[in-house]
């Protein structure tokens, strides 16, 4: 069997590769002050019964930004072509790769991150509701995403007292982290279908289910919000329920993809939310709203993240570069992989199958 390899370096990822055209992830400079820098390693291993069937897969990569810069990408495969894409409405890094031949499909993928925690100055914070036009589309219903009906009906009983878009998201995360809980019975990170869980009252749910609700209740009184999927690193300085590794700084993270949520506020820009690691500490410790840890989490992810924690992107309903078979796509925080047209479950990495890994430099 003829087999190409392809390896792309850090610098420019080769001559295959795609340049991104918002901005490459290679660029930008590392963060300031207090950081934390994990090393992190995919393994894909695909197997097909059938030689003749061609086998595609798409894996998030992650996004480049003031608060987490990577670097030290590199990937080896077996594929007869892969190449770095981002040619979608949200822009969502991506690593494309595709076998024509049968066998074992191969891929291995490592990078660098270097990150740093988030904190927000709300004394920046402005009454304007102009948002640029960039920021304004964060305002716009998606498939999962409503800002009308019984949506838009919670969110201005929620926030009536509310004065300024500040407040208006003040008021969300409160009404959010009182009312909604964690249900572990969900498979993976939920759905996050906000229009189903309003109307039908569905109050518990992952990471994903609480983050939308939040999302879209905020967008539904005209403040911009959005999802940021992604995948935990290592330990918290909270509880293990946000993120652990062992003595050494390892971690095996195939399971731990956890989106968070983001706000926009004229005078602040976009402000770091968590809403969905409050239910999960709750439940994981067995506590309440009233436990002084619960207030501290609380508190702490309104406004600010604890970046043992990667981000890939903000996509929702939106189609991949190429298009593949499932259209649009929920979310993009799993790899996603097609053998023909059938779908593999990126629920579960040992049938699909993958695994990750991170090892924080201590």
């Amino acid at each position: 069997m003829k087999r190409r390899v392809f390896m792309q370096g850090c610098a420019a990822f080769g001559a295959s590769a795609v340049l991104l055209p918002r901005v490459s992830i290679l660029e930008a400079s590392e963060p300031k002050g207090e950081t934390r820098v994990f090393m992190v390693k995919n393994s894909y291993n695909l197997k097909s019964e059938n030689p003749k069937l061609v086998t595609k897969l798409w894996i998030p990569l992650p996004l480049q930004s003031e608060y987490q810069h990577i670097s030290d990408i590199k990937f080896s495969s077996n594929a007869s072509k892969a190449y770095i894409t981002d040619k979608n409405s949200y822009q969502a890094n991506t690593l494309y790769a595709q076998w024509d031949e049968g066998g074992d499909k191969v891929l291995e993928l490592s990078f660098r991150v270097t990150t740093k925690e988030r904190h927000t100055d709300f004394s920046k914070a402005t009454a304007s509701s102009t948002y640029p036009k960039a920021v304004a589309r964060f305002l716009k219903p998606t498939a999962h995403i409503p800002t009308t009906g019984k949506v838009k009906e919670l969110a201005l009983k929620i926030t009536q007292e509310a004065k300024i878009p500040l407040e208006k998201a003040k008021a969300i995360y409160g009404w959010v982290t009182e009312n909604m809980h964690r249900d572990d019975a969900v498979i993976g990170c939920g759905v996050g279908d906000a229009g189903k869980a309003i109307e039908q009252n569905i109050l518990g749910g992952k990471c994903t289910d609480i983050s939308s609700v939040f999302v879209a209740l905020l967008r539904s009184v005209g403040v911009p919000a959005r999802e940021i999927f992604g995948i935990r690193l290592g330990s918290s300085k909270f509880s293990k329920a946000c993120g652990s590794s062992d003595d050494a700084g390892f971690a095996k993270i195939s399971g731990a993809q956890h989106c968070r949520a983001e706000f926009y506020i004229v005078g602040c820009g976009w402000i770091p939310c968590d809403p969905a690691d409050v239910a999960k500490v709750i439940l994981s410790e067995k506590m309440t709203l009233k436990d002084p840890l619960v207030q501290k989490v609380r508190d702490y992810f309104f406004g600010n993240w604890e970046m043992n924690w990667v981000g890939f992107n903000d996509g929702r309903d939106f189609v991949l570069s190429p298009t593949p078979t499932q259209k649009p796509l929920n979310m993009f925080g799993y790899p996603y992989a097609e053998v023909e047209d059938e779908v593999l479950d990126y629920y579960s990495p040992a049938g699909f199958s993958y695994a990750y890994t991170s090892q924080e430099k201590l």
